[in-house]
């Protein structure tokens, strides 16, 4: 079963390495990718609010703030993507959180350790060490490619977006296991819904995009 679904995760890997590699050189892909996604975390996270012990009116303006965000993310997102120097911002920065998700199950599996947190019992030091350094990799890979200075600023950045994508996470898992639930969906196979996989994302970009904003 473990072995099963550790195949399912690498191939729903694969395949979402493959759409951003797409999403990077077609934006109608991107503009689709963004609608469906930001409509599926929207149902996924009035389905986990709905479970969560609180009144209604706490209810209405959680689902309503998360409704804004995810939408202005999508929005901005797709608006930066069609300025060619920060779509490669933008592609460095998804890479890296992938990269860190990556990375995290990985270390997390094969070093195993101490638990990281309460909130989500599989999380380790191990792989939070895993998801930094995968994200830094990516992000010095990237920025060969692409022919940018590397520098130790280039390095703390994809730290920070490396650590906030892992907030992003425990947030979000803190929730589900708040409302009872193991995943979010069944959408993706191995990984669960989608929130489940962009849940880090979500945090990680934004802060990211920031972090490298103020450090240069």
């Amino acid at each position: 079963m473990i072995l099963s679904n550790f195949y399912k995760r690498l191939y729903t890997s694969l395949v979402l390495i493959l759409l951003i590699l797409l999403i990077f050189n077609f934006n109608f892909i991107l503009t689709y990718c963004l609608l469906v996604c930001g409509v599926l975390a929207v149902i996924e996270f009035f389905n986990i609010s709905k479970n969560l012990l609180l009144n209604f009116l706490v209810k209405y303006l959680i689902n309503i703030f998360f409704i804004i965000y995810i939408f202005t993310f999508c929005f901005y997102f797709l608006f930066f993507a069609n300025i060619s120097g920060l779509k490669i911002i933008l592609f460095i920065l998804l890479s890296a959180c992938v990269a860190s998700d990556i990375g995290g199950f990985l270390f997390g599996k094969i070093f195993k350790g101490p638990k990281l947190t309460k909130i989500s019992p599989k999380k380790t030091y191990s792989g939070s060490l895993g998801s930094i350094f995968f994200s830094v990799i990516a992000v010095l890979i990237l920025s060969v490619f692409f022919d940018i200075f590397i520098n130790f600023k280039l390095i703390a950045f994809a730290i920070l977006t490396s650590i906030f994508c892992q907030i992003g996470d425990l947030f979000f898992s803190f929730l589900k296991r708040k409302a009872k639930f193991k995943d979010t969906g069944n959408f993706l196979p191995g990984h669960g819904g989608i929130i489940d996989r962009l849940d880090g994302i979500f945090l990680g970009i934004p802060v990211g995009f920031l972090s490298l904003n103020l450090i240069y």
